[in-house]
């Protein structure tokens, strides 16, 4: 059997209705499930990207990609491997007010983590960390004593070590449908 690896798929797309749906069902038919999901506006207007984090054989992600790349919406699909990528989550973490104040050890906890208070309220206060997912784990775990009233994590972003050339790609793509 062949060694799986952790990937992190790029897929640059129209904003289309129903895309989403299409692109899980490739995952779905093959019964695989994503570590991690985000989507955003990429560095084209009007193009978005999806980033979507697996764990599978080359073989197997290089078959999703091609499979990806078919969708009528699709422009352009890449996979690239954790040592091709720089990659970062962010954590929202809200806790009890009274804990701020009361236990010094959060203070202390929230430094050391580099973490950042963004609100204050007499009820709660929320902080964010950005790092890579064991770090936001780990503050996540830390924070449980202390009344963690809720929390939320996004999906992988990542940028590529490597230029990926897709601005190239797309204009060839835009003008072959111009001509």
């Amino acid at each position: 059997m062949s060694e799986t690896t952790r990937y992190t798929i790029s897929i640059y797309t129209e904003n289309n209705i129903g895309l989403l749906n299409r692109i899980s069902a490739i995952f779905l038919k093959r019964h695989i499930n994503f570590l991690s999901f985000s989507t955003s506006q990429s560095e084209i207007p009007d193009v978005f990207r999806f980033i979507i984090v697996v764990k599978m054989t080359e073989s197997g992600v290089k078959k999703i990609v091609q499979q990806i790349e078919k969708q009528v919406d699709v422009i352009k699909a890449f996979y690239h491997t954790d040592e091709e990528t720089i990659f970062q989550e962010s954590a929202l973490y809200k806790v009890k007010s009274s804990y701020l104040f009361e236990e010094r050890q959060i203070q202390n906890i929230i430094k050391d983590s580099h973490a950042n208070i963004v609100t204050v309220s007499p009820e709660f206060f929320v902080i964010e960390k950005t790092g890579f997912r064991h770090e936001t784990e780990k503050l996540r775990e830390d924070l449980v004593p202390y009344g963690l009233l809720q929390f939320v994590r996004s999906g992988r972003i990542s940028v590529t070590k490597s230029a990926m050339g897709i601005s190239e790609i797309l204009n060839n793509f835009n003008n072959q449908n111009n001509d």
